[in-house]
């Protein structure tokens, strides 16, 4: 692998072809929803034809879409699942060595117990590079006791965890309403449970306890980049560190704000370069990683993903060395995968 010809999607969601029948036949419902013709998702033709657009172009794959499998599948069968969709990724990474360079593991999110075999199986004999989870179990958060485990067993591997964004259209955006409307759960509920979870670790000390834990937000940090400066004022003023409401605040070793500076994020805002900009002035170039929301992203171009957010990149007002470090470096470092 040579890094100076690589694009490295750290992001890239994946439906494997055999999982993605079982799917259609055990839980048709969900397969309507989840899958909807996205086609490059588990074809892998139409894959390769987006990714031959654009060269040196490599994939961290991810299972996707949403609803996460503990929404439509008991204890057991999440296990079944999870097992299904990383046995096939570890395939798919043998057989197309050029095109994809690792995967993150799907986890039996509502089993924790069988979550932790699960991370230790698709670490050490798939060889995967991190685990995937959602921004709530069930409506559980991220912080819930029973997941502990899961995130001290990450900072001991030294591997980061991906959170992807998931709020059920039963989520009512008016509490005199049964249903969201007009898809606002997934649109802007989404960047929403994005910043709650990351919120989440933050204040419960999780990040103060792990300071090494690497978490990859989806959709590059949801709402944080925008609102630095109200996280500042009303987290991190000395007002409200001293109020007696803000104990949370006062067992923290560092201001708010800078363990929001820990988590990574990537790209996938489809394109707007003075919003990935935002993200750059709250952490840098060295913790944002280069994802396009695959096979999603770019619907302006003709191939459903990444020119937008490529040439979205490319006009930030950063170095070359920093725009590598976005588009290959950060990736490299952040999942140890070998050049």
């Amino acid at each position: 692998m040579k890094s100076d010809s690589l694009i490295i999607d750290a992001y890239a969601h994946i439906s494997p072809p055999r999982y993605t029948e079982f799917i259609r036949q055990k839980y048709p419902v969900m397969y309507n929803n989840m899958l909807g013709g996205c086609v490059p998702l588990y074809n892998m033709d139409e894959r390769f034809k987006i990714m031959d657009a654009y060269e040196g172009l490599v994939q961290v794959l991810t299972i996707g879409p949403v609803p996460p499998i503990e929404h439509f599948a008991n204890e057991q069968q999440t296990v079944e699942l999870a097992r299904m969709a990383n046995d096939e990724m570890a395939e798919l990474i043998s057989k197309y060595r050029s095109r994809f360079v690792t995967a993150i593991a799907l986890l039996p999110m509502n089993n924790p117990d069988a979550a932790l075999e699960e991370t230790d199986r698709a670490i050490n004999q798939l060889g995967f590079r991190g685990i995937y989870v959602h921004t709530n179990i069930n409506g559980k958060p991220l912080d819930s006791p029973e997941f502990l485990p899961l995130w001290d067993k990450m900072a001991k591997y030294n591997l980061p965890i991906y959170i992807h964004p998931w709020r059920s259209d039963s989520v009512a955006d008016y509490p005199v309403e049964q249903t969201t409307k007009y898809n606002i759960a997934s649109i802007f509920g989404w960047p929403y449970e994005t910043t709650v979870a990351m919120t989440r670790f933050v204040f419960s000390g999780i990040l103060e306890k792990y300071p090494n834990l690497k978490i990859v937000t989806h959709h590059c940090g949801g709402m944080v980049p925008f609102y630095q400066q109200r996280i500042y004022q009303h987290y991190g003023s000395a007002s409200m560190r001293s109020g007696e409401k803000s104990s949370f605040i006062k067992k923290l070793s560092k201001a708010p704000l800078e363990y929001y500076k820990m988590f990574y994020n990537d790209t996938a805002i489809h394109g707007n370069t003075h919003a990935l900009m935002s993200a750059y002035d709250l952490c840098g170039a060295d913790h944002i990683v280069f994802g396009a929301d695959m096979p999603l992203g770019d619907h302006y171009f003709g191939l459903r993903s990444y020119r937008q957010t490529i040439k979205a990149i490319e006009a930030m007002q950063i170095t070359p060395e920093e725009k590598r470090k976005i588009f290959v470096d950060n990736a490299l470092k952040l999942l140890r995968i070998p050049v």
